[in-house]
């Protein structure tokens, strides 16, 4: 299968920062290509220089057969972006957007007037469709970017955070419209800090920190990495909080993560469920009162917070771009 996107040793600097440090990805045709990381690990600054919006200072990268540097003219015509921030006109209608952006493909008058119609059906907007976007709530204004995007039918398809601010529906609906697309044969590189997201639609993900990859393959593969079944608990009180660490500490086969805000605990274990039953035991004999308690298996959470250290925030952006 060939590679719709390769990039090989991208760096890129601001400054002293190093946004891009040797970024190395190769994302096949027909596949859904996840790029994890904590902020300020890279995402964004990679998905501008595969875009065209920023050159690497060293390093090379071609997105659908074309060197986004040398080519940079003509790569926009094979591509669709949507980045983190809906980019679109207040002033003109829903429609409008959509048939302003089809002219600028080229697609003709009637074509574009089509497309149109036929994505806001898609993206639930067509009853706003004649309604100026200065009125359209937060989410209406994403799937509008979104659409926009689709407008031309890009082979190659770049999600920045895509469905940041939209609802629950809405994001489902997202996820079933880029399963319709790479089944058709899009190619579309996603980031995407929702780890629900990736799981879902990823056929390989990539975990970038301080600019690089650090792990590689499908969400399952990245997933053994981690190993091992995990304990949640939560507790009534701080106090029985801190407790029931101490005493499930001898059975816990890593770090015991502890969150005091929601009184909560995670403890990796062996044993899956006879370790589950052996841990509530020894908190009844401490008289800790366990408000819920359950077994689960690694997430790409857990990957997250293994592999770079830090945890997943959905709510706040990358500050390095």
């Amino acid at each position: 299968m060939p590679d719709a996107i390769v990039a090989e040793g991208l760096i890129k600097k601001y400054g002293d920062v190093i946004a891009l440090d040797g970024m190395e990805l190769t994302v096949p045709e027909g596949t859904v290509f996840g790029l994890l990381g904590p902020n300020g690990a890279g995402k964004t600054t990679t998905v501008r220089i595969l875009t065209t919006l920023l050159q690497p200072d060293a390093g090379h990268a071609r997105v659908a057969g074309l060197d986004v540097v040398r080519d940079a003219a003509r790569l926009p015509a094979h591509i669709g972006v949507s980045g983190q921030y809906a980019a679109v006109d207040d002033h003109l209608t829903g429609a409008e957007n959509l048939e302003m952006v089809g002219r600028l493909y080229h697609l003709g008058v009637k074509r574009a007037k089509q497309r149109a119609r036929d994505l806001l059906d898609r993206f639930d907007l067509a009853e706003a469709a004649d309604r100026p976007v200065q009125g359209y709530s937060g989410g209406m204004r994403r799937r509008l970017d979104l659409a926009g995007a689709l407008v031309a039918s890009p082979p190659v398809l770049f999600l920045d955070e895509p469905t940041t601010g939209l609802d629950p529906r809405a994001r489902a609906n997202l996820w079933d419209v880029i399963a319709e697309l790479v089944t058709a044969g899009t190619t579309v590189l996603l980031t995407t800090q929702y780890m629900e997201e990736a799981d879902r639609l990823a056929h390989r993900i990539a975990v970038v920190d301080h600019g690089h990859v650090i792990a590689l393959g499908s969400a399952d593969e990245l997933k053994a990495q981690v190993g091992g079944d995990r304990i949640e608990l939560s507790v009534t009180s701080a106090a029985d909080l801190e407790t029931a660490r101490r005493t499930l500490a001898p059975l816990a086969m890593g770090d015991v993560r502890i969150d005091a805000a929601t009184l909560r605990m995670t403890i990796p274990v062996a044993g899956g469920a006879a370790a589950l039953t052996s841990a509530l035991g020894h908190l009844a004999a401490e008289r800790i009162t366990v408000r819920d308690a359950g077994l689960r298996r690694p997430t790409l959470d857990d990957v997250f917070l293994t592999l770079t250290g830090h945890q997943t925030d959905e709510k706040i952006k990358e500050t390095v771009r």
